[in-house]
């Protein structure tokens, strides 16, 4: 018997936590199909995190793509479903990647699990991720370095601890309509891998944990700069990327296992600093929102 795991309207990085909830419910060895059918809007987390369910798997599940012709067709050309034909087995059309001129999106879906590719990724962003921070979003030139750094750091972060490859996708999005009520770039860098407890399992600070799980593992990583390599530097990456994303009023959320914290939360969100005892997923689920400045008056 096939699990079917419906897809809602809005796949972004709250409602992904749905998917989770059904996925949960069923053995890691059932069959799934993963319905998309009348999903309408998809997030880079949202789309890297359907890649990252296809690789939990024990057996290769089904996916059955979006019935609206813009959402599937803007799933191809972010590049979705190159790499989930791979990863899923399609039932029904998977419209073809045609090239539309000026986009929203500053990186499709990308696979990361070499350190050539990050060096490839960085590149390949570079200037079309100035035009857009300087120019859409108002920030001061030095911001592109920080960018950079965070997306380089993020993706080494899958090949150094994740014991598999990943996924990193960015896009804009105008949230005019949103709390934020601005111009935003979202970073999404996800993996199946092990996720941070078990990376963390041979540190300094799981032999001085009372207790050790999924929350006491992030934080340790995210918040305390920890790592499971004693070379002097290491774990510094995500302090980094926190500092940064603080700077230029954006938010970070990390998930791993059972457990999500969201070590920055700016004034324009109202998110939780962290949750404990969710349905597990495997690996590492990394998000970054940063918005247009706000200029004085």
């Amino acid at each position: 018997m096939t699990a079917v795991i419906t897809l809602p309207a809005s796949l972004d990085e709250p409602n992904f936590e749905s998917v989770i909830e059904q996925l949960a419910a069923v053995p890691d060895d059932a069959k799934v199909l993963v319905d998309a059918r009348h999903c309408r809007f998809a997030t880079p987390y949202g789309l890297t995190a359907l890649l990252c369910l296809a690789q939990s798997r024990l057996e290769k599940p089904e996916f059955a793509p979006p019935e609206e012709e813009s959402t599937a067709s803007y799933w191809a050309r972010a590049s979705f479903f190159k790499y989930a034909e791979e990863l899923y087995t399609m039932r029904g059309t998977v419209p073809k990647a045609r090239a539309t001129g000026a986009t929203d999106v500053l990186l499709d879906v990308t696979p990361v699990a070499r350190n050539e590719d990050v060096h490839a990724i960085v590149t390949r962003i570079q200037e079309k991720a100035t035009q857009i921070l300087t120019n859409t979003l108002d920030l001061e030139p030095r911001a592109t370095m920080g960018f950079s750094m965070t997306l380089s750091e993020a993706c080494s972060n899958i090949i150094e601890h994740a014991g598999r490859g990943g996924w990193v996708m960015v896009q804009r999005y105008n949230w005019s309509k949103r709390r934020v009520g601005r111009d935003v770039v979202q970073i999404a860098v996800n993996d199946a891998g092990v996720g941070f407890r078990r990376s963390l399992e041979t540190s300094r600070a799981r032999a001085l944990a009372d207790r050790w799980d999924d929350a006491i593992a992030l934080e340790s990583g995210v918040m305390n700069a920890v790592s499971r390599l004693s070379d002097p530097g290491r774990g510094q990456g995500l302090k980094g990327i926190r500092g940064w994303v603080h700077r230029f009023d954006g938010k970070l959320t990390v998930r791993s296992g059972k457990a999500r914290i969201a070590p920055i939360i700016p004034d324009w969100d109202d998110d939780v600093p962290r949750q404990d005892d969710l349905p597990n997923f495997p690996g590492t689920q990394l998000q970054v929102i940063i918005p247009k400045r706000v200029l004085s008056a």
